[in-house]
């Protein structure tokens, strides 16, 4: 009875080793993974700032173009038009397609 009760033991003192061994891989592979993904999203966020700044070094430069032959109030008014029609192009273009 003894050597049973000490084989038990030994047996749940595997399983708990075991499943301890389980969690620290499957921890120390997300953490690796994790870190991957973290640095692609600020790239991915460096990437985007950089394209806000040149859309709007942009706009500014069609806002300054139009005010050599317009007032400035009407340049920035064609010039904000512009940049809702881009908006509103690029917003449709990512919906999908609704049946009906």
């Amino acid at each position: 009875m003894q050597r049973l009760e000490h084989m038990q033991h030994l047996d749940k003192h595997l399983v708990d080793e075991l499943a301890h061994v389980a969690r620290e891989s499957v921890r120390a592979e997300l953490r690796e993974q994790t870190r991957g993904q973290r640095r692609k999203a600020a790239l991915y966020a460096g990437s985007g700032a950089a394209a806000l700044y040149a859309g709007a070094a942009v706009a500014l430069a069609v806002g300054l173009a139009l005010d050599l032959v317009l007032p400035g109030w009407a340049a920035a008014l064609v010039t904000a038009v512009i940049l809702a029609a881009v908006a509103f192009a690029l917003r449709t273009a990512a919906r999908p397609d609704t049946p009906g």
